[in-house]
Order: C-alpha cells, then sequence, then structure tokens
C-alpha cells in the first residue's frame, strides 16, 4: 500500500470513510453477521508480477493504516443497540495480526491459490479489532506473488473499496520519499451508554427541523395533489407496486437444482478482455455490463443442461450504486435490484437484449432505494430477527452479480506490479455472487459459489468459460474472442 506522489483533496486518503457512525444499512449488515450465511466479508485477490520485500511491505501498511484511520478503528456499539454502531480509535492496534504471509504448496497455480483464499474468505474478522486483513501469498507460479485483502462490507461497497485502492497504490516501481506522513489517532474507549445518550441526544436536537421538513415536503405534496389528484394516486400506486416488487418476494422460484445451501465456499477466476466484451456488448446493442450478465446465464444454463434440468428464469439480483459526484470516499451507497432472469434463452445476442431491459426497468423502479427506508428500523430490531429477514431477502437468490469500475492504470504495491484483480464478494445466503471488476484493460471475474448448491464445482468452472465465450463470438470481425480459465 503506496501512495502517489501529490493528491487533492478529493483523492486524500485521510478523507476516505470519515463517517463515526454506520449508516442504517451499514448497521444492519454489521448485525446480521450474528448468522455465519450473513457474514459480508469482501476478499480481493491481486497478482503481483514478483515477489515484494516484505520489510517494504510492512512499512507500506504502517504508512497506510496511519493516513487512512478507518483502518485503525473498532466498532463500538451503543447500549443495547439501540443507536447505530461508531467507529473508534483502537488503542490496542496490532499490525502483525492484521498483516502476515504465507506460502502456497505445489506447484503454486491458480487453483491452490483459490483454495488457500477461499478459506481466508470463509474465516469471521475478530469484531473486538479493525475490520480487516492481508495476507502475502508467497510461491505463486513464475516467481510470483499474490496479495490478499478482507474488508468487512460494513467499511465499504465495491466502488469505494477500489477508491481506496486507488489512492494508496502508487503508479511507479520506486519509492515515494515525500508521501504524505501523518501520526497515528489518538485511541478512544467510548462508553457504550454515554455514546447511546449522545446519540439520542443528538437526533433530539434535530427532530424539530426534521419534522419540519417533513411538514414542509407533505403539505407541498398535498398542495400538488389538489391540482392533479388522479396524478396524486396514480404515483401513489406506482409506487406501492414498486415497493412490493422491491421488497416481495422472488419474481421467479430459485432453480431446483441449486436449492440447497452451506457455510463452504468455492472460488473460480477468470480473465476477459474488456475491449473484446465491449465489442461483444456493441454487436448485440448493450453495455459491457449487459454482456457480461449474459455471460453468467450461459453459464447457469450450460450447468442446467449438463445434469438435464431445464429451466426458463431464475431469480438473480444485482447492486445499483446511488453514488453522486459530491459523495465522500468509501462508506456504502448501493440498492438493490432483483429480476427473473432469462437463463433458458440459448441466443447470447437475446439474451443481452432482454438482459438490458431487465435492468433499465429495475433502475427506473421508483422505490428502488427502498431497503434505506426500512433500514432504520429493522437494523434495531432483536438479533434472530434481523439475521431472520436478512436471510429472507438474499437466500431466495441463485445469482447476485455485480460490476465495478476497477483501476485503469498501472498500479504498485512495495515496488511489484498488480497485473490481475480478482474480487469474490460475500455468499449472503444465495447459490452465487459473482463480481467482475476491470483492471487495466482486463475484466477479472471472481466467483463465489455454494459447495452445497454447486455440486460439480470443477463444471461450473468449465461452464463459467464457456458462457464467456458463447457471448465473446459475438464480436467476430471486431476482435478475436479469447478467455483465460483460471479454475486450475
Amino acid at each position: 500500500m503506496t501512495a502517489r506522489t501529490s493528491q487533492s483533496s478529493a483523492d486524500d486518503p485521510r478523507e476516505w470513510g470519515r463517517a463515526e457512525e454506520m449508516t442504517a444499512f451499514e448497521a444492519l449488515m454489521w448485525r446480521a453477521e450474528a448468522d455465519p450465511v450473513l457474514r459480508s466479508h469482501m476478499t480481493a485477490v491481486e497478482i503481483l508480477d514478483c515477489v515484494p520485500q516484505w520489510e517494504r511491505l510492512v512499512a507500506a501498511h504502517e504508512w497506510a493504516t496511519r493516513t487512512v484511520p478507518r483502518f485503525r478503528e473498532r466498532v463500538v456499539e451503543p447500549l443495547f443497540n439501540l443507536g447505530p454502531p461508531v467507529w473508534a480509535a483502537d488503542g490496542g492496534f496490532d499490525l502483525t495480526y492484521h498483516l502476515r504471509r504465507a506460502s502456497l504448496p505445489a506447484p503454486g497455480g491458480m487453483r491452490e491459490l483459490l483454495d488457500f483464499v477461499q478459506a481466508i474468505g470463509m474465516a469471521p474478522l475478530d469484531t473486538a479489532r479493525p475490520q480487516w486483513e492481508a495476507v502475502l501469498v508467497e510461491g505463486l507460479e513464475g516467481d510470483r506473488a499474490a496479495y490478499v485483502l478482507k474488508l468487512n462490507h460494513a467499511l465499504t461497497d465495491g466502488l469505494g473499496a477500489i477508491q481506496l485502492l486507488e489512492m494508496i497504490h502508487s503508479r511507479r516501481r520506486e519509492p515515494t520519499p515525500d508521501k504524505l506522513q501523518v501520526p497515528p489517532a489518538p485511541p478512544a474507549q467510548p462508553n457504550p451508554a454515554r455514546l447511546l445518550a449522545r446519540q439520542l441526544a443528538r437526533r433530539g436536537a434535530g427532530a424539530p427541523h426534521g419534522v419540519a421538513q417533513m411538514a414542509l415536503a407533505g403539505v407541498s405534496r398535498a398542495v400538488r395533489g389538489l391540482g392533479h389528484p388522479d396524478k396524486a394516486v396514480g404515483e401513489a400506486v406506482d409506487y406501492a407496486r414498486s415497493l412490493r416488487r422491491v421488497l416481495g418476494p422472488p419474481p421467479v422460484d430459485g432453480s431446483p437444482l441449486l436449492k440447497n445451501r452451506s457455510h463452504s465456499w468455492w472460488f473460480a477466476a477468470h480473465d476477459v478482455p474488456l475491449v473484446d466484451l465491449r465489442a461483444a456488448a456493441k454487436a448485440a446493442g448493450g453495455s459491457v455490463n449487459d454482456a457480461y450478465l449474459a455471460a453468467l446465464l450461459g453459464a447457469f444454463r450450460r450447468y442446467h443442461e449438463h445434469f438435464g434440468v431445464a429451466i426458463e428464469a431464475m431469480p438473480i439480483a444485482i447492486p445499483i450504486s446511488t453514488r453522486g459526484g459530491d459523495d465522500s470516499k468509501g462508506g456504502n451507497r448501493i440498492a438493490g435490484a432483483r429480476f427473473a432472469a432469462p437463463v433458458g434463452e440459448p441466443d447470447p445476442e437475446e439474451r443481452i437484449r432482454l438482459v438490458r431491459e431487465l435492468v433499465i426497468a429495475a433502475r427506473a423502479e421508483p422505490a428502488m432505494d427502498a431497503l434505506s427506508l426500512v433500514a432504520p428500523i429493522v437494523s434495531r430490531l432483536p438479533g434472530p430477527l434481523v439475521t431472520r429477514l436478512g436471510r429472507s431477502g438474499t437466500a431466495a437468490n441463485d445469482l447476485q452479480a455485480s460490476s465495478v469500475p476497477g483501476i485503469r492504470h498501472a498500479a504498485f504495491i512495495a515496488g511489484t506490479k498488480v497485473t490481475h484483480m480478482y474480487p469474490f464478494g460475500p455468499l449472503p445466503g444465495c447459490a452465487a455472487m459473482v463480481t467482475l471488476v476491470s483492471h487495466a484493460g482486463t475484466c477479472c471475474v471472481g466467483a463465489n459459489v455454494d459447495r452445497a448448491a454447486f455440486t460439480d464445482t470443477a463444471l461450473f468452472g468449465a461452464c463459467l468459460a464457456e458462457g464467456f465465450d458463447e457471448v465473446l463470438a459475438l464480436a467476430q470481425g471486431q476482435s478475436t474472442p479469447t478467455t483465460k480459465e483460471k479454475t486450475g
């Protein structure tokens, strides 16, 4: 973790994730982790072109954890969990606990690496410590190494994680002698009772203003409704229907082949050239994200066909970023969309078209951000009820898929170049979580699947490669379709 020589306030790592309190959505994720199935750890695997010097890597982490205060902060709950959790400087911060090194067994291929990393991904983070850990993995074939970074989703979403990595990675191999130096924050020991009292007082003081704003907004809507009563009623009905679609049960039953769930994960990784995926998407009249989702559906279709199970549609969920240009770095700013995906459509071009229509419709839902309305209430419910509601919102999904724009330029860590960046999202009760991050012209795809749902993981890895090849074939004449399988 090293920084660029100059920084503006917009990309100052000291400003990343500076909110003291969790949002209601973050608190909901944090408290739902009482259920092991709902642990929301994100794991990034960066492939390095050589093995970094250990002392330099340690020094880079010492600098980064001082410069980004969140990495030396732990979570503190107010009394009885009645208020949002807060981040407080950990007086007992120990870098040797959070950063360690390991070696792969021979032959040190990608399969050995992924087997090692998936065990890291499944292990819980210590709730009494800052919510991250990193491992330098040596012994990767070709005299290379891997850097593994695990973060709790309560820290940030995928785009926030990319923002962080872009700020603390370097653009060159050479050390940066004049980089920003920040002393560590003084330790804090907030008392849960006093913390709750302070939160209640602050909310009480802001309540009159908040009530007044809500009242004015209500009066304004009522006045507009008096002038156009039919329109007002129609908007209310549309929102109610949208709310049912967003928060209600899945639009289609899940696959009978993928119905089982466990606590056991399996990782797969693939490379897809960005230029080829973009050309395939353009040939079918869609976006890169449309082509990506269509490739995943093609993989699921092939997997089902192998077992003689025919399905036309399955429930999938995708995150939609709600970040604006003025939002601070880090944190979580996402909404969720769920729809019945056309997994049974054999034509990849038609599949891209159908996916595009579904995604556009999901983004246009009036109640798309409905979770932010219910999160403040749900996050304060008793733990067992929080976990029960959390499972009900994710366990029915056969697939959760996301796509995150990555770092476009060359990135270095402790003098080594990051050649690939594979993202592995958590598995909150769904059968599979697949994430794409574009890095320096390569789409790095990380798949996390439940071993109980996918009884033949090697087969699914092969189907994943075939699903992308099927879509990339649409770009014939514009680029050469190639998919590099990394599952071993």
